[in-house]
Order: structure tokens, then C-alpha cells, then sequence
């Protein structure tokens, strides 16, 4: 029942994901941003299946392909985002054309490792998919927080609120 319930899991955030990468979403300065890829991890750790016994050496290496898939697809999906700030301040990100081709090549790239293990044997259960999907998020969403930080707010300031120094010299 395990599987099935991974499975559900796995559908219902990637519709999730989708459906908020397609429309503009307002992102806010929360910490909160590795909530769902910890959750994802942890139900991916909780029980048996990470990795096939009878293939353990071979298993963990597709595993390590798909993680670093995960990671490359994540990094890929921050910085294709587009980034914005609205007059009042608000941080906004929506997905670009990029973004489907980078989502589109993480997902063939993991077809043709599931592919490659399937062919020598190596059983791969929802859990290894679960854990690429946990590095994805997090490091999409770590790279999102580092290009916001970096941005300057609408109105012209420096980030931590002062007016910036041409702000200034028009005051004076």
C-alpha cells in the first residue's frame, strides 16, 4: 500500500508543481521554502526500496544519476525562471519557455534511466523517484531565494531598504 500511496504523492505534487509554475505566483520571504522537499525526502527514507538488494553497488548508482538529474533540473528550473518585483515591493516568479524545455529534458533524462536500470535488472521503487523529486524543489527553491535576495526592491532602494546612493544625491 506503501507504493500506492508514494505514487499518489508523487502525481499530486507534480500537478501542483506544474500548475504553479504555469501562472505568475507571488513568492514570499518565508523560510519555509525546504518544507515540502524535507517532507518528500522523508517519506522517501522511511521504509525499504531506496535501493534494489540484489543490485546494491549498481543500484546506487542509478540512484546517484537520478539525484544529480534532480539537482541539474532544480538549478536548471531556478534560473530560467522569471523573476520580478511589483511597485509594491512583492517578489513574483512564473515559468518561462526555457523552464518547459529544462522540465521536459530532466524528465527524458529520468525515462532513460529508468530505462537503463530496468535493462540491467535494477528494481527502482517510488522512493528513489521520490528523492529526485525532494533535490529538484529544494534546490529550485534555494535558487530562487538566492536570485531574489540579490534583486533590488521596484522603487529603486537597496535591498535591506535604504534608498540607493543616486536616491540620495537626488534628495540633497
Amino acid at each position: 500500500m506503501s507504493g500506492l500511496i508514494d505514487i499518489l504523492v508523487i502525481v499530486a505534487v507534480v500537478v501542483v508543481v506544474v500548475i504553479r509554475q504555469c501562472s505568475a505566483r507571488r513568492i514570499s520571504d518565508s523560510k519555509r521554502w525546504w518544507i515540502l522537499p524535507g517532507a518528500l525526502l522523508v517519506m522517501s527514507l522511511r521504509g525499504p526500496g531506496l535501493l534494489d538488494p540484489r543490485h546494491s553497488a549498481l543500484s546506487a548508482a542509478v540512484l546517484g544519476a537520478e539525484l544529480v538529474v534532480g539537482l541539474v533540473t532544480g538549478a536548471g528550473w531556478g534560473w530560467t525562471s522569471r523573476l520580478w518585483r511589483e511597485a509594491d515591493g512583492s517578489l513574483w516568479s512564473r515559468g518561462t519557455k526555457a523552464t518547459v524545455f529544462v522540465w521536459t529534458g530532466g524528465l527524458a533524462l529520468r525515462a532513460a534511466l529508468y530505462g537503463a536500470a530496468a535493462l540491467m535488472g535494477i528494481h527502482q521503487g517510488s522512493a528513489a523517484l521520490l528523492s529526485a523529486l525532494a533535490v529538484t524543489l529544494a534546490v529550485r527553491s534555494g535558487v530562487l531565494m538566492w536570485r531574489a535576495g540579490s534583486m533590488r526592491p521596484a522603487y529603486g532602494g537597496c535591498a535591506d531598504g535604504e534608498p540607493s546612493q543616486q536616491v540620495w544625491k537626488d534628495r540633497v
